[in-house]
């Protein structure tokens, strides 16, 4: 949904992506009236990250499905990745109708379905680069220690995978019984409705995100990286471990990539927290033009992505010519 970062409670936008501020409560102001250009830009940016992510997520889940050589344990976890997006591509639509429309008209069981896609998107992006975060991190220190990784398998990445995505759902759980319809003047709103003290609640749902869906992850992948740097440099490497080491840099250096496009896309979404949290903004035009930004800044994650597979791994390349190659000859 379109988001207000900067908003408090009750400032008046119909929805948002991180469901909290102005998300619409009972005493909830009528919406303001946006800008007409940004009242026309924000529905054609939605639509172009809707049709690019899903072209590209679909093209990613084409490849690591049908192509077997494809089926590794880095490919599963990045397969896992592109599911989480294009499910959010996917709702993307249903979001734009709720922008133009200025309420929602898809009754209260899609309003918490949509909440809870929406925070999945939001959650598992960064629990599942820490999880590849990490299998970097074993990989490339095996590799430079002349041994293999005991345990990593194929299945053992499946469980892994399960168990992320058990874990995002006890963390988006609680939006999605929260979430809502409320009248607001005579429009129906999918919305956030917090007991009260309404504002106690809405600045714990944000910290909720900036720590479990941020903080905690990025840390985590911070201290994996800076420890296998440590540990590199105070390893000899011999020649055997040197060539595997090239023969994985690539992987490597497509994880990090993955992870600074991520990082770029989400850490003005997640900053925009702290600048709720401590400061009180009014809603000025370019306050609202910069919260849409941001927010369609972390929508455009989920639609990179692919692009980033593309450009830098040249197996997807080739087994995505071959597979369009043997269906095109059917």
């Amino acid at each position: 949904m379109h988001n207000g970062s900067f908003w408090e409670p009750g400032a008046g936008n119909t929805s948002c992506r991180d469901w909290a501020p102005g998300c619409g409560n009972a005493s909830s102001p009528a919406p303001l009236p946006l800008p007409q250009p940004l009242a026309v830009a924000v529905p054609v940016v939605y639509a172009v990250i809707c049709a690019v992510g899903l072209l590209g997520n679909s093209a990613v889940l084409y490849v690591l499905l049908r192509a077997p050589r494809m089926k590794t344990v880095t490919n599963l976890f990045i397969l896992n990745l592109a599911i989480a997006d294009e499910l959010f591509t996917l709702v993307l639509p249903i979001n734009i109708a709720d922008f133009l429309l200025r309420q929602w008209p898809f009754g209260e069981v899609m309003c918490k379905l949509i909440v809870a896609i929406d925070q999945y998107n939001t959650f598992s992006s960064l629990y599942f680069l820490t999880v590849m975060s990490a299998d970097r991190y074993l990989v490339v220190l095996a590799t430079a220690e002349s041994r293999r990784v005991s345990g990593r398998t194929y299945g053992a990445a499946r469980a892994v995978s399960l168990a992320v995505w058990a874990l995002a759902t006890l963390v988006v759980l609680p939006f999605a019984v929260f979430a809502r319809l409320d009248d607001e003047e005579g429009r129906r709103q999918c919305v956030l409705v917090f007991p009260q003290p309404e504002v106690f609640w809405w600045r714990a749902s944000r910290l909720y995100t900036l720590v479990l869906g941020f903080a905690i992850p990025v840390s985590t992948i911070c201290v994996l990286y800076t420890t296998l740097l440590c540990r590199l440099r105070a390893i000899r490497l011999d020649s055997h471990a040197k060539a595997l080491g090239r023969a994985k840099r690539r992987v490597t250096f497509l994880v990090a990539a993955i992870l600074a496009v991520c990082l770029v896309c989400w850490t003005p979404y997640h900053l925009s927290t702290v600048v709720a949290l401590t400061t009180d903004l009014p809603q000025t035009p370019l306050v609202i033009a910069i919260s849409y930004f941001i927010t369609s800044l972390s929508y455009a994650n989920s639609c990179l992505n692919p692009f980033l597979y593309a450009f830098l791994d040249d197996s997807f390349r080739k087994n995505l010519r071959h597979l369009v190659v043997c269906h095109t000859a059917r």
